[in-house]
């Protein structure tokens, strides 16, 4: 658990509406370290990252209000983060406004397997 998450929000996802794929960072490697864990200063300077390729949605998701009406890829592309971070994403900014948020219940469990 980091510092007693159980959820989170993921902001500004209509953002990344234009583009073809997303870079999503899900590891770091170098010849010292090979870790799903951000390294320390030391290490980042000499690390790269290992990217995972997400196709990109290509389309306004703005005033959109609920996960089921997202472009299947952006769908996929905040399971994969759950995935990645082991946490659900209960939150979903996808707008400037107070009201751009898409409210999602937390899987049984709260965390993501």
């Amino acid at each position: 658990m980091v510092q007693g998450t159980t959820e989170v929000a993921l902001t500004v996802l209509d953002a990344l509406g234009y583009l073809d794929e997303i870079p999503m960072c899900i590891a770091y490697q170098s010849q010292e370290i090979n870790s799903d864990i951000f390294p320390n200063t030391v290490e980042c300077y000499k690390a790269k990252p290992v990217l995972k390729i997400m196709k990109g949605w290509k389309s306004n998701i703005r005033g959109i209000r609920t996960f089921t009406e997202l472009p299947l890829e952006a769908q996929e592309y905040v399971d994969e983060i759950e995935r990645q971070i082991g946490y659900p994403i209960t939150i979903i900014s996808n707008g400037p406004n107070r009201e751009d948020i898409i409210h999602r219940l937390p899987k049984i469990g709260g965390r993501v397997q």
